[in-house]
């Protein structure tokens, strides 16, 4: 349940649209529900302004299905997100809620209607889409239209430099880069828009699987850059959520 849905669970009431004891059974429901395996936070929402998110690893496919059914379950609540799906999760979970959308490892609910604010997810190399494309479809679950743009890496930098436009005219913009993870400086010293940086386990021995992308990032001399975790697309398409008006 988010603000609007509770606003308009109020003026249900005061016009007797809904019983009291109608609104109790929906408040009840409230901060989270039990479903023995796990406590489905339908409350996220109106303290964060989107709803809790699954996560796949770890759950089984019965356990996905169900947790979805239970955020569905509630009137309005979405955009719904079932991430690092495997087949079989997301199988399951689909058969049981059968209206969701998948793209990749990403299954999505009840995407939330379209929001001003054009979004850029640049990747530095194509190893790097699967990343990238996770937070494509995250931002687009959560109303943004954001474009694309792939391997612009600085090991042929004029490949970045040729979407110029594009980059100043962006109102947030997410990196996607693994090996030294210099991409992310390149961006944030050339635009003034709010830039988010995500390390991938991209590169070999010495890049550690995205953890040299992300101390490099981290150390960035571009300030102000936001990084998440090592292939958090996810992550980087919530930080933009909350960043946009």
């Amino acid at each position: 349940m988010d603000e609007p849905a509770l606003r308009q669970l109020l003026d249900d009431v005061r016009s007797g649209a809904v019983s009291a004891d109608g609104a109790v059974a929906r408040l009840q429901r409230l901060p989270f529900a039990d479903l023995g395996f796990a406590r489905v936070d339908h409350h996220r929402a109106l303290r964060q302004g989107h709803p809790e998110a699954v996560y796949g690893p770890g759950k089984t496919a019965q356990q996905c299905a169900a947790i979805v059914a239970e955020l569905l379950s509630e009137p309005g609540a979405g955009p719904i997100l079932l991430t690092r799906a495997t087949p079989a999760q997301a199988e399951a979970a689909l058969a049981a809620n059968p209206d969701g959308q998948q793209t990749g490892h990403t299954v999505v609910w009840r995407p939330a209607a379209p929001r001003p604010g054009r979004v850029l997810v640049i990747t530095a190399g194509t190893a790097d889409l699967p990343v990238a494309e996770e937070c494509v479809v995250t931002l687009t679950a959560q109303g943004f239209r954001p474009d694309l743009i792939a391997d612009c890496g600085v090991a042929g930098v004029h490949r970045l430099l040729a979407t110029i436009d594009e980059l100043r005219g962006a109102d947030a913009i997410v990196v996607v880069a693994g090996m030294e993870g210099a991409l992310a400086s390149v961006v944030g010293g050339i635009t003034a828009a709010p830039v988010v940086a995500v390390p991938t386990s991209t590169g070999y021995g010495a890049a550690f699987e995205g953890i040299t992308a992300l101390l490099a990032m981290l150390s960035s001399c571009a300030s102000g850059l936001t990084v998440v975790g090592i292939d958090n697309g996810f992550g980087a398409a919530c930080a933009i959520h909350r960043m946009m008006p």
